[in-house]
């Protein structure tokens, strides 16, 4: 080639080319995409294969989504199935087949105390949706509007979630304390931490003067996830459990992310043997597809025909899939496996923090787990910790760089936490004791890596 020629123009990847365009054309309120800059293009169980040929083990598994993972086959056998079977796709609330099926599965599952006095109503899509209807129920049921929660909870996007969740709308909430061991609000934790949050709960729904609107339900996460991945304490549950029964005050148990086995049990609530009055469940029930239900007890089924509704509630090709998902974690107990499995994560994890002072916390349930990153330079030594010793400050900037340093090593992680200091561990229940020793140990080089370097960064991308 002449030295005048110019150079021949390389395209740029067709992945890079993609990113760009999701930049340019979508809305600055994504959020995933904005720390994990891949483009999945096949994807099998635990492992997403990307546009750019690189492998990536998925820990964030559709947010809790995929309780068997990535297309799994008795998933994809349902999905085709109902499609060549020439079965109507959108049915709004008809029954159907599909429809007969997936419920008798799920009511299959629940806990039969629960289930023999039951009602289902299939909401719209997401969990937002089914978080609404359990609203909506409550307030039919009870002629009341006041609605109890609890301090770092999530519960969806729509205007009564958010408010749940702590978002500025003009739903009246009562925001009570949740207990929890390493950020207590009362600064002692455990059993005596959770005691407080009891009586005061107690307390302030029994004050004439407290300001506390007539509650019309509770709800509450039997494990906060996006909050930072809390585990309710068991005897807590039950008090809470109590304090509603005596008070004539629905419960109302979010599964849409602890159900279907992701927390060493099929549903959350097994842990502490409660019995809640409503059970909000979306994400895993869906098989992958939009799927969001609730079930209540028969005594709460009120309200009028059409007074909850949604266009896409017939979901055949979800219920199809969900249902398969629902009865291949019963038979195969992958719960149990989660159980073991997450136990045996959680250990490790825990040996790690000895070592590294940026671990403040290391927590979770079943497999739905947590590791809470500080700032090392305040932290006190394993040692040194306690009373006198206050948690130090979350460090979300370290965090960030430990997601961005796993995604470089091929794993996909979240965070979560009030502060985004959180690194959260979802695989899906289907991991393999070889998969899980790989998890761990990628997430230690990448907090290897981001201790060792100034982890002040605000973009990431993988490396070839």
């Amino acid at each position: 080639m002449s030295v005048t020629e110019p150079a021949p123009v390389v395209p740029p990847p067709a992945h890079e080319g993609i990113l760009r365009r999701q930049t340019q054309r979508e809305s600055a309120a994504r959020t995933y995409a904005r720390s994990l800059p891949i483009v999945p293009v096949r994807a099998r169980g635990l492992t997403i294969e990307g546009a750019d040929g690189r492998r990536y083990l998925d820990c964030l598994s559709g947010a809790g989504t995929l309780a068997l993972g990535h297309n799994h086959p008795v998933v994809l056998e349902a999905i085709r199935k109902v499609i060549d079977s020439g079965a109507p796709l959108h049915v709004l609330d008809l029954a159907t087949p599909v429809k007969d099926a997936f419920t008798t599965e799920l009511f299959a599952t629940l806990p039969r105390e629960f289930a023999d006095n039951a009602r289902i109503q299939f909401c719209g899509p997401a969990g937002t949706d089914a978080v609404e209807a359990a609203f909506k129920l409550v307030r039919t049921a009870t002629g009341r509007t006041g609605l109890l929660t609890f301090t770092g909870a999530y519960h969806g996007m729509t205007a009564g979630a958010l408010a749940a969740s702590g978002g500025a709308t003009d739903v009246t909430v009562t925001r009570l304390p949740f207990p929890q061991d390493y950020r207590c609000p009362f600064g002692t934790g455990g059993e005596r931490g959770a005691e407080l949050a009891a009586r005061w709960t107690e307390h302030l729904l029994d004050d004439r003067k407290g300001g506390v609107p007539a509650p019309a339900g509770m709800i509450v996460e039997p494990v906060q996830g996006e909050g930072g991945v809390h585990p309710a304490p068991d005897p807590w549950l039950r008090r809470m459990r109590r304090i509603t029964q005596d008070r004539s005050i629905p419960l109302i148990a979010d599964e849409v992310q602890t159900g279907v086995g992701r927390t060493g049990a099929f549903w959350a609530v097994e842990h502490s043997g409660v019995v809640p009055d409503v059970m909000v469940l979306s994400k895993a029930i869906g098989g992958s597809l939009p799927l969001a239900v609730i079930v209540y007890r028969a005594e709460l089924d009120l309200w009028q025909p059409g007074a909850h509704a949604g266009t896409f509630r017939g979901n055949q090709l979800a219920m199809a899939a969900g249902a398969a998902t629902l009865a291949y974690v019963r038979e195969n107990q992958l719960a149990d496996r989660a159980a073991v499995l997450g136990a045996r994560m959680l250990a490790r994890l825990g040996e790690l923090r000895a070592h590294h002072p940026g671990i403040g916390d290391v927590r979770g349930r079943g497999l739905m787990i947590g590791m809470e990153l500080v700032d090392p330079e305040r932290a006190p030594l394993p040692a040194e910790a306690g009373d006198d010793h206050p948690a130090p400050p979350p460090d979300p900037a370290l965090a960030l760089a430990v997601q961005q340093e796993c995604l470089r090593r091929g794993l996909i992680v979240e965070l979560g936490g009030r502060h985004d200091a959180v690194v959260r561990l979802l695989p899906p229940l289907t991991l393999t004791d070889e998969q899980a020793s790989a998890v761990v140990d990628r997430l230690a080089d990448a907090l290897a890596a981001a201790t060792r370097s100034p982890h002040r960064r605000t973009t990431a991308g993988p490396t070839t």
